[in-house]
Order: C-alpha cells, then sequence, then structure tokens
C-alpha cells in the first residue's frame, strides 16, 4: 500500500470529521437563532397583553363596583346593605336638589291657586319625597347598568386578548421546540454521515491492502 493511499484515507477522514463539525455548528447556529426569536415574540406577547389588561383595568373595577352597588339596591347583598344604598341616594345632593325644587314647585303653585294651606298641598307634598327617592333609586339601577355592562365587555375583551395570546406562545414554543428537535436531528444526521465516510474509507483502505 503506497504512503499516496495512507494519504487519501486520513485526507478522508479528516474531511469528514470537519465536514461533520461544521455541519453541526450550522445547524447549531439556526437553531439558536429560531430559538431566540421565538423568546423574543413570546415576551412581546406577554408585553402587549400585560398593557392591555392595565389599560383596560380601570373599566373592569368600575364595573365591577357598578355590579356590587346594583346588587346592593335590589338587596342580594343584605339588608344593611340595602339601607345604606338607599340612604346614599337619599342624602346625597343631587336628591336634596331635586327635592328642594319640587317642594317649591308645589307650594308655588299652591300659593298661586289660593291653596297653599289646602289638604292637596299637603299630600303632593307628602307624596313627592318618596316618588322622587323611588324615581331616583331606578335611575340610580339604570345607570349603574351602563357601568356593568362597560366593564363586562372591557373583561371580555382582557379575557379574548389573555387566550390569543396563550395561542401565540403556544405557537412560539412549538416552533422553538420544533428547532431544537431539527438542531439534534441535524447534529446525529452530521455525525452519522462522517461515521458512514470514515467506516468507507477505512474498508477502501482494507480492500486495497489484501
Amino acid at each position: 500500500m503506497s504512503w499516496g493511499a495512507v494519504a487519501a484515507v486520513g485526507a478522508t477522514v479528516v474531511g469528514s470529521v470537519i465536514s461533520s463539525n461544521s455541519q453541526s455548528k450550522a445547524a447549531g447556529k439556526a437553531a439558536d437563532a429560531q430559538v431566540q426569536a421565538a423568546q423574543i415574540a413570546t415576551e412581546e406577547q406577554r408585553r402587549q397583553f400585560d398593557a392591555l389588561q392595565q389599560l383596560l383595568s380601570p373599566f373592569v373595577n368600575a364595573g365591577t363596583g357598578a355590579l356590587g352597588q346594583q346588587q346592593a339596591l335590589l338587596g342580594l347583598s343584605g339588608n344593611e346593605a340595602q339601607q345604606a344604598a338607599i340612604d346614599n341616594i337619599s342624602n346625597s345632593a343631587e336628591f336634596q336638589t331635586y327635592l328642594n325644587q319640587g317642594e317649591n314647585a308645589i307650594r308655588q303653585n299652591a300659593s298661586a291657586t289660593g291653596g297653599l294651606r289646602g289638604g292637596n298641598t299637603q299630600a303632593a307634598l307628602s307624596q313627592f319625597s318618596p316618588q322622587l327617592l323611588n324615581q331616583m333609586i331606578n335611575q340610580r339601577f339604570t345607570n349603574l347598568g351602563g357601568l356593568t355592562a362597560l366593564g363586562q365587555n372591557a373583561a371580555a375583551g382582557v379575557g379574548n386578548a389573555g387566550m390569543q395570546s396563550a395561542n401565540n406562545i403556544g405557537n412560539l414554543l412549538q416552533q422553538s421546540g420544533a428547532a431544537q428537535a431539527g438542531n439534534y436531528l441535524a447534529q446525529g444526521k452530521a455525525n452519522a454521515q462522517m461515521w458512514g465516510d470514515i467506516s468507507g474509507a477505512l474498508s477502501n483502505f482494507a480492500a486495497k491492502k489484501f
């Protein structure tokens, strides 16, 4: 066997090792780049969801508070809470303003017609306050309903965004896993090719020698 044949075998072995290492490094760099890109995209998904959640938080909180007040007005939170909700309306500046304006209007009308001290005027005055309170309770409940709906829509928006972010992050994690798996497969293929080339070279060398 000539030294040329030995050198050829050696060159084949060295070339296979170098080629395998190059393929493995290239596969590793490609996988690392894909994994890093997936991580960056995942963090951005989370950042965007956190920003949206913070943006909608005041509306969600307002809706939650409004729903609690509606439940109190309906008596669903107990008698004490219901009474406190009604007292909050009857003691409000808004109620007192409308009450004074209404009573003054009744007195002025009665004075103009000469019936200021009549029974009808006194009955109207006694009925006006509870009627006004009932009207304002209904109006307060309706107004709270608007805030409750606003909070519900905001909460639904956060929930939908959360599900979308979870799906996107899941896809990104799958891509990251696929990149890593592809890296391992590429390295395994390169190593198998390397040993196959070396085995072939040695077989040829042995055949020629004998």
